[in-house]
């Protein structure tokens, strides 16, 4: 009988609520009460059967209540969990997962919070096994796993690899044009690879014609900078509508972002045949060449002359010939005019080319043999190896006799 009773009472609150706007907060403190007389479990049961009977009914007679069918539902829900909170440990359900973690205190967890789940790696594009160059200068890349094997070509400061297998204290490596062996405490591989990729990685642009313009403004009538011929690579500075900015040995320019390619690159290793030196060639000329090139992989710093800590065009050209007695202005436009001129087409490994702005020189490179340069280049890729005509040589002269 008591049982009819409250379940009686339950009916008439719960059409109360639905017909006449009844309190909700009155409603779940009607089930707490009744969860306090040990009958939660028939309540919840039974209640639900009456909200459907009450929902029908006023379906029926009230359309506009409709509307309200979400609120209802939440309603009937806040009672349940009142009630079920209240009931004895006996009767209480289990957990419910829905709950914050710091509710369910008893549950196991069985995931790890996303902060602390590990995420997942980045693949740099063209690498599957990615090694980076992790030294001062350059690495070189052996033809065997040993100290004393041929010298086959040299990483520089952060050039990235692809790494085929690991030897003992040895990793055997391939980079650009070059396959061989390096010391493995000098690469660094997995995640901080990766980590160290992403600081080193440049913006390049492939030139993709025969002969680019390099103009000194972002417009086809601007005065032209410099040429540079088919697949050299500019460094970007910026990309904008139509045009690319980029840097020139430490100069700025803008090319038509129609004839170039850009990409995310690392540097990579130099093959022996790159650096060596024509044949043919005085043995004076030869040792200042092979002097110079050790250098490779060095920091470019403005105004700077030290070989090993940074310097620029002119304190480069003018710290290598100072080792052989021969003195040089810090100045490209100044070194133009030592020595004898000779022709771009007449130029031996030793002589210094000149490049210009549009306005007059303002960089020089050593010739090294093979139609290469060696040259403190820029900030961002130091001193480095180039074709000749990685842009149009405007004169050169030899200073050696």
């Amino acid at each position: 009988m008591k049982k009819q009773i409250v379940l009686a009472v339950l009916c008439l609150s719960l059409t109360g609520a639905m017909i006449f706007g009844g309190d909700a907060v009155a409603m779940a403190s009607t089930a707490n009460s009744f969860a306090g007389a040990g009958i939660s479990a028939e309540i919840e049961t039974k209640t639900a059967n009456v909200s459907t009977s009450v929902n029908t009914t006023a379906q029926n007679t009230q359309p506009a209540a409709q509307t309200d069918a979400p609120a209802m539902a939440g309603i009937m829900a806040d009672a349940k969990a009142v009630a079920t909170a209240n009931a004895t440990p006996a009767a209480a359900p289990a957990a419910n997962t829905d709950q914050p973690a710091a509710d369910q205190a008893a549950a196991p967890e069985t995931q790890a919070p996303a902060e602390e789940q590990a995420a997942p790696a980045v693949q740099v594009e063209g690498y599957t096994n990615l090694g980076i160059a992790q030294v001062d200068n350059h690495l070189n890349v052996r033809e065997e796993p040993d100290e004393g094997a041929k010298l086959v070509g040299k990483m520089p400061k952060n050039a990235g690899c692809e790494v085929l297998e690991v030897q003992g204290d040895w990793t055997k490596i391939e980079s650009g044009k070059v396959t061989g062996y390096v010391k493995s405490e000098y690469l660094l591989t997995g995640d901080a690879a990766t980590e160290a990729a992403q600081q080193a990685m440049s913006k390049m642009a492939k030139v993709n014609t025969t002969t680019l313009y390099v103009r000194a403004e972002p417009n086809t009538e601007s005065t032209i900078v410099t040429l540079v011929p088919i697949e050299e690579e500019l460094e970007v500075l910026e990309e904008l509508d139509g045009w690319v900015k980029v840097n020139i040995d430490g100069d700025e320019g803008y090319v038509s972002a129609e004839y170039v390619d850009v990409s995310a690159k690392l540097p990579k290793a130099s093959t022996i045949q790159e650096l060596q030196v024509g044949e043919g060639v005085s043995e004076k000329s030869v040792s200042v060449v092979s002097y110079a090139k050790q250098f490779v992989g060095n920091r470019y710093v403005y105004g700077g002359t030290s070989l090993t800590n940074g310097t620029d065009c002119s304190g480069f050209t003018m710290g290598v010939y100072a080792k052989f007695g021969i003195g040089l202005p810090h100045s490209s436009r100044a070194q133009a005019n030592c020595g004898t001129r000779v022709g771009l087409n007449e130029v031996q490994p030793g002589d210094l080319v000149f490049y210009s702005n549009g306005g007059g020189i303002n960089h020089v490179a050593l010739y090294i043999g093979g139609g290469q340069v060696v040259h403190a280049s820029s900030p961002k890729s130091g001193i480095k190896i180039s074709g000749m005509y990685y842009r149009t040589p405007v004169c050169a002269t030899r200073v050696m006799k």
